[in-house]
C-alpha cells in the first residue's frame, strides 16, 4: 500500500492548499501495471470530522484508531464507481494518513480492463455546504482530465469513453437536444399537412373552374 501513496504524492503538491479548505476536496483512481487501481481522497480533517460527527453522532470516537475506522466506512457508504452500466467496483483495504490535509487511499478491485462508461456518485461530502470535489481518472494510454461533483449535478456524473479519453455524457450529447429532435419532428408534420392541405385546395379550385 505505501508504494501506491508513493506513485500518487507528486498529484498533491499543487493541490495542498486547495484541499485544506473545508468544501473542497478531490478524488483520483489511478491505474497501476497488471489492471491494478488505487483510489486516494484528499480532503481537510475539518470535513472529514464534520462528515463522521454528522453520521456517526450516536457512537462518537473516542481514539485516533476509532475515528479512521469511521472515516473509512462512511467513504465505503457513500462513494460509487459504476463501471460499464453495472459492475461496481469495490474497495479494499483503506488506510487513513491523517493531517491538517488528510488522505484516504484504497486499494480497488473489480473495474474491467475494457471501459466504456462509468458513473461516479460521491455523497461523501455532501454535507458540508458548497461543497466541490474534483474527479481525476488516470488510465494507461488515456487523455488526463478532471471533472466537478458538487450540489448542481447532485454529487453524481456519467462519463462515457472515447477516442481514449473519459468525456462527460451530457457534453457528448450536447449537440443533439432530445427537445429539438421533438420539434423538427412536430415541424415537419405540420409542413407535411400544410402542403396536403394547398394541393388538396388547388385540386378543388381546379374542378370547380372546370
Amino acid at each position: 500500500m505505501k508504494k501506491y501513496i508513493f506513485l500518487l504524492v507528486f498529484l498533491w503538491t499543487t493541490m495542498g492548499s486547495f484541499a485544506h479548505s473545508p468544501d473542497a476536496s478531490t478524488v483520483v483512481l489511478a491505474e497501476q501495471k497488471n489492471n491494478v487501481w488505487v483510489l486516494q481522497i484528499n480532503a481537510s480533517l475539518t470535513a472529514f470530522q464534520q462528515e463522521v460527527r454528522t453520521h456517526f453522532a450516536e457512537t462518537p470516537y473516542k481514539t485516533p484508531e476509532e475515528f479512521q475506522e469511521m472515516v473509512i466506512a462512511h467513504i465505503k457508504n457513500n462513494l460509487q464507481f459504476t463501471f460499464n452500466n453495472g459492475e461496481q467496483i469495490i474497495l479494499g483495504k483503506g488506510v487513513v494518513k491523517l493531517g491538517h490535509e488528510t488522505k484516504v487511499v484504497f486499494e480497488v478491485l473489480n473495474i474491467p480492463t475494457e471501459i466504456t462508461s462509468v458513473n461516479v456518485s460521491n455523497k461523501v461530502f455532501s454535507d458540508i455546504n458548497r461543497n466541490q470535489s474534483t474527479l481525476m481518472i488516470f488510465k494507461e494510454g488515456f487523455a488526463k482530465d478532471h471533472f466537478t461533483l458538487d450540489k448542481t449535478n447532485d454529487h453524481t456524473i456519467t462519463l462515457v469513453v472515447k477516442d481514449n479519453k473519459f468525456i462527460e455524457k451530457t457534453e457528448q450529447n450536447a449537440g443533439v437536444s432530445p427537445s429539438l429532435i421533438i420539434l423538427g419532428l412536430i415541424a415537419s408534420i405540420c409542413l407535411g399537412l400544410l402542403i396536403k392541405n394547398i394541393l388538396l385546395l388547388r385540386e378543388k379550385s381546379v374542378s370547380e373552374n372546370i
